[in-house]
Parts: structure tokens; C-alpha cells; sequence
């Protein structure tokens, strides 16, 4: 059973956000790809409801991520990502990104008390300007020693690997019966 709930359109927030204030709730936001889910991703969430009382979670739309990082990302479309985060504990309310919104548009209309960032996410200019739309921003360091980038690259160069020994024991063998032919 999930522990949070996915908005799906920007237009619940404003509604669900007043709620939170007029009830004294210290909001959190953070947001990203969340591909391939793996330890860094679960103790980053933990970090930042910690910060607060409400966790929004804002993950990349499909088409954001192929922009941003090519056209075999996402490992993982855009609902079970979105699904799979609704069962960490630390996450209250998981909030699709569409790719083509405006700039910092979730965190507009959040106002979030904290916003949780990675070192790699921003610039110390634009931190400035966001602590202006939000409260505070936290940057944490990295939760894990890997990344789901650098795990699909591990996966696909041993798949390279296996396939280069492959190929080339299938290779030699060509090559050497199509000499014996020749003899």
C-alpha cells in the first residue's frame, strides 16, 4: 500500500499547499529522475523529510529526461517512477514534471520552507535566486557511492565485454576457416 499520493496536474497544488500552511507544516521539496531506484535515492528522501513536516517529491517527466540525458533514459518510465516513490515512508506527495513548464515552475507554486538539492543541481547563483522562491536551500552531499548513470554504464560495458569475446572467439574461428578453405 502506497504511503503517499502522485498529483498529476500542477493545478491540485496551490489547494493542497494553503492546507499545509494553515496547519503550521514546514514543506519540503526536492525533485529529479529517480531512475532505477537504489539506496542513495532512499537515504536523499529520508535526509530531506527531515527537514520538515511534508515531503513533495518532484520527478522528470519521460520527455525531460531523454532531453536532459539522452534517448535511452529513462531506464524506468515516468508512472513506476512516480509509483515507486509513493512506498518510501519519508515521501508525502509525488508530483509529476512536465518538460516543457516553465522554469522552477514547482517550486513557484510550492514555496517550499527548505529545498533539498544535490551539489551537481545548481550554481551558487542560481542558489541565490532560489532562496528568494523558497526559504532555504540545503544541498546534500551524495548518499551512495554510485549513480544510476554510472550503474547502466557498468551494465552495458560488461555487456560489451561479453559481447567483444563473443564476437571475436566467432570472428577467429571465421578467419581460420576461411583460410583452411583457400589451402
Amino acid at each position: 500500500m502506497p504511503n503517499s499520493t502522485i498529483i498529476s496536474s500542477y493545478d491540485a497544488l496551490p489547494t493542497l499547499v494553503k492546507k499545509y500552511r494553515a496547519g503550521g507544516k514546514k514543506i519540503v521539496l526536492t525533485q529529479g529522475t529517480f531512475d532505477l531506484v537504489h539506496i542513495g535515492h532512499a537515504r536523499y528522501l529520508a535526509q530531506a523529510k527531515s527537514y520538515g513536516d511534508v515531503l513533495f517529491v518532484g520527478v522528470d517527466s519521460d520527455e525531460k529526461v531523454r532531453k536532459r540525458k539522452g534517448p535511452d533514459r529513462p531506464v524506468v518510465p515516468e508512472d513506476e517512477r512516480c509509483e515507486m516513490l509513493t512506498y518510501f515512508t519519508s515521501v508525502d506527495h509525488v508530483v509529476l514534471k512536465p518538460n516543457l513548464s516553465e522554469k522552477w515552475k514547482l517550486m513557484k507554486l510550492i514555496q517550499p520552507d527548505v529545498l533539498i538539492a544535490t551539489q551537481e543541481t545548481y550554481s551558487d547563483t542560481e542558489i541565490k535566486e532560489l532562496e528568494k522562491i523558497c526559504g532555504k536551500v540545503i544541498v546534500l552531499e551524495p548518499m551512495a557511492t554510485t549513480s544510476t548513470s554510472a550503474k547502466i554504464r557498468r551494465v552495458q560495458i560488461g555487456a560489451a565485454k561479453e559481447m567483444s569475446k563473443t564476437l571475436s572467439t566467432r570472428l577467429i574461428k571465421a578467419i581460420e576457416d576461411a583460410l583452411e578453405e583457400l589451402k
